[in-house]
């Protein structure tokens, strides 16, 4: 009977585990008013969050409210994002906050992160896209409010540190509903004045009087824009859109003023500097080409030079010998074999060569005399054909053939009986 009874841990565990497995209740936004507020010494936020017909307990851990950038106190209304559980210590529910605005910011806030990511994915954050900022520029460009803190400090940021330069003030709104289109204005307009640094931005402010660099079209006209962009809006700790698409964020409009131009002091140095790489790289030159001179002078050829031409005089004699050999041995083969045809046979007696080759002439032709079958037919014998062959045998004729009989004065032609 007992085992149906559960322990309260038992029962407290079950609805922790209900709650934290709620996808409902991982990520929910609340607003109501603080109350109870305490900041424990190890950066931890305990207070109670409040409406005018619930409370609840919450806890912000040090690692969320170092992101903060107020310091939250009792009765002020607030936006907060967090996650709701079970402390099992006394089975009371909580929330537990990871993100806290002041309320009135909410929605700006909302509008900040959707543009922010929609931006991103398009790829305008993208560190490809930065254009890099001149180091030593001819004409700086601020599109900014023509008064206030901002502006001077730029100015005189920049006077100090290089003179040389030229400023051209694009004089804008900077806050208030016709600011962005004001800012966008001023940006396209500075791109036909021929200036190698474009610094936009503002001093310091609520999220409101920031929010015209928070604006799409002006991020997109610092994105298009075909000037290196620096941006220099509010305080070190505000992000705008615009820092993001800038081709350079700045913390400050002063800070935007030291990174668009060069200290005179840092140019002299690294001025300084490449006067005393040049001269290393030209010394080290000058000792390289003359060890290479040191080298070659002395090579023996040049410390001996007479022994090259001893050498191809030598060469020379060597070349002339073998002519002459050559030459000689030629003539002397020539000379021999002329000797040699000279005393041969064909020219002593020529004569008695040509009549031994009329001798073997008529030899040969008194042997064709003998073979010849006309020589045959003087002798009274004769020689019968039929259709032009020569017939050697009675078995090659029959009666009635034709034959043609050849004697030594003429033809005849028979018939065979």
């Amino acid at each position: 009977m007992h085992d149906k009874y559960i322990t309260v841990a038992q029962l407290t565990k079950y609805i922790k585990y209900k709650i934290d497995n709620d996808p409902h209740l991982n990520e929910v936004f609340l607003k109501g008013e603080i109350s109870n507020f305490k900041a424990h010494s190890r950066g931890h936020y305990y207070f109670t969050l409040k409406d005018e017909e619930a409370r609840i307990n919450a806890i912000m851990f040090s690692s969320s409210t170092k992101n903060l950038k107020f310091i939250p106190q009792d009765g002020m209304k607030v936006l907060v994002t967090g996650k709701i559980s079970v402390f099992e210590a006394n089975g009371g529910y909580q929330i537990y906050v990871n993100d806290m605005l002041e309320d009135g910011v909410g929605n700006l806030y909302i509008a900040y992160e959707q543009l922010k990511k929609k931006l991103e994915q398009e790829g305008l954050f993208d560190q490809r896209y930065k254009k890099p900022i001149p180091k030593i520029p001819r004409r700086v460009g601020v599109v900014t409010a023509s008064t206030g803190a901002a502006i001077k400090d730029i100015i005189s940021t920049i006077k100090r540190r290089w003179p040389l330069v030229e400023i051209l003030l694009f004089p804008s709104l900077v806050q208030g509903e016709n600011a962005a289109p004001d800012i966008v204005k001023q940006i396209k307009r500075s791109e036909d004045y021929d200036i190698d640094t474009l610094i936009v931005g503002r001093g310091g402010g609520s999220i409101e009087d920031l929010w015209p660099f928070n604006e799409e079209i002006v991020a997109r006209a610092i994105f298009e824009c075909k000037i290196p962009v620096i941006s220099a809006v509010g305080h070190e700790i505000d992000f705008t859109i615009a820092d993001f698409v800038a081709d350079l964020r700045a913390p400050t409009p002063t800070a935007a003023a030291e990174l668009a131009v060069p200290a005179i002091p840092d140019i002299k140095n690294y001025i300084n500097q490449l006067q005393i790489r040049l001269t290393k790289t030209m010394q080290n030159k000058i000792d390289y080409n003359k060890k290479h001179l040191t080298e070659i002078t002395n090579r023996y050829i040049f410390t001996n030079p007479i022994s090259i031409y001893q050498t191809k005089e030598m060469l020379f004699d060597s070349l002339i010998d073998r002519l002459k050999y050559a030459t000689t041995s030629l003539v002397s083969k020539k000379e021999k074999k002329y000797i040699e045809l000279k005393n041969s046979y064909i020219f002593k007696t020529p004569y008695q060569l040509i009549d031994k080759k009329a001798n073997k002439y008529l030899q040969l032709v008194s042997k064709l005399e003998t073979l010849s079958p006309l020589e045959t037919i003087k002798r009274g014998y004769t020689m019968t054909k039929k259709d032009d062959k020569v017939i050697t045998s009675k078995k090659d004729l029959k009666k009635k053939d034709k034959i043609e009989i050849t004697f030594q004065d003429g033809n005849i032609e028979a018939e065979v009986l």
